[in-house]
């Protein structure tokens, strides 16, 4: 999620897969446009969405919504059993999340010759780089994606290869990569 427009619409399909629930409390961090919102969703202020944005900041997160949907089952929480509800529920979720890091990357591509693919693919993998795709013709095209701050892969590539092979830097752009604890 990179966008308030998407943290919503996140929501409204949340809103709509569960009709009959009382409360939809959520939280959202976009970092595009510095966006930081939360809702008790009818619950006591303070006491349902707050938590929910604790949780979410404590945990360091950006580009994130939580959505903790209550159903009303009889028994009042009072405000303490409420806050520790959705503080418990959205701790669980974040937890059980996939995390993705989002970094600036690049994309290199290059047409090597077969013997020179493997050292080529060698010195990608020792830059962090991960292969994006690789079409074995006449030689070999392949394509690198490499965190942004590792373009340092273009030079090695370059005196690798002797300056004999083309190489195509793309310009920079944010992708998601799995987080690795």
């Amino acid at each position: 999620m990179t966008s308030e427009g998407e943290a919503l619409a996140f929501l409204e399909g949340i809103r709509a897969q569960h009709r009959m629930a009382r409360h939809h409390v959520y939280a959202y961090v976009v970092r595009e446009g510095g966006r930081v919102r939360y809702s008790d969703d009818g619950e006591p202020a303070k006491t349902a969405g707050l938590p929910v944005l604790e949780a979410v900041q404590h945990a360091g997160l950006s580009d994130v919504i939580v959505v903790v949907t209550r159903y009303f089952g009889g028994t009042l929480l009072g405000t303490g059993g409420l806050v520790r509800a959705y503080t418990q529920a959205a701790q669980a979720a974040i937890d059980g999340a996939v995390l993705l890091r989002m970094s600036p990357c690049v994309d290199v591509e290059l047409r090597v010759s077969y013997a020179d693919y493997e050292r080529a693919a060698h010195a990608a993998r020792l830059a962090g780089a991960s292969v994006g795709s690789v079409d074995f013709g006449e030689d070999v095209l392949a394509r690198f994606t490499v965190p942004a701050d590792e373009q340092e892969l273009v030079g090695e590539l370059a005196a690798l290869l002797r300056g004999s092979e083309e190489i195509v830097v793309s310009a920079p752009y944010w992708a998601a990569l799995t987080q690795h604890d």
